[in-house]
């Protein structure tokens, strides 16, 4: 095993790479007018990828309890970015989608950061490479997030 293929220099890097990731995130979301956590950013990103969803499936997806996903959507509807709406066939059931706010910021921040990767992949070309590149997806693949392409088809074109 050569040091390039020892998994701790591996996990190493790749943890610094995340930092790097989540700075970029921030810087992303710093920009914005509207005021939104990363946990609550994320919230937005699970409507915007999968539509409406009741709290507990926010809660499930983010890895909270019940009790703070609730209190996030709440407050993602106090800031105008999502709304509840009624389930059509059970009135009992109470889903958050996102309002045409919450969508034009998802799609800024997302804009932004995907702006910044480009400049760095751009200042980093010489070590990009389709083996990299591939590496990349199939981390992402197993770390159960959706090819890009995929991940857009969950938009809704009306709220």
């Amino acid at each position: 095993m050569t040091a390039d293929e020892d998994p701790a220099r591996t996990v190493e890097a790749l943890m610094t790479a995340s930092r790097a990731l989540v700075g970029i995130t921030a810087r992303s979301l710093a920009a914005l007018s509207a005021e939104v956590t990363l946990p609550q950013f994320r919230a937005l990103v699970v409507l915007a990828s999968r539509g409406p969803q009741r709290p507990a499936d926010i809660s499930a997806e983010l890895a909270v309890a019940p009790s703070t996903g609730t209190r996030m959507c709440e407050r993602l509807v106090r800031k105008g970015l999502a709304r509840r709406t009624r389930s059509a066939s059970d009135r009992r059931e109470v889903r958050i989608r996102l309002t045409p706010e919450g969508r034009e910021l998802v799609e800024l921040a997302l804009r932004r950061r995907h702006d910044e990767l480009a400049a760095i992949v751009a200042a980093t070309a010489g070590h990009w490479s389709p083996a990299v590149t591939g590496a990349l997806r199939a981390f992402a693949a197993a770390a159960g997030e959706l090819p890009e392409q995929e991940w857009w088809l969950g938009w809704e074109s009306g709220v």
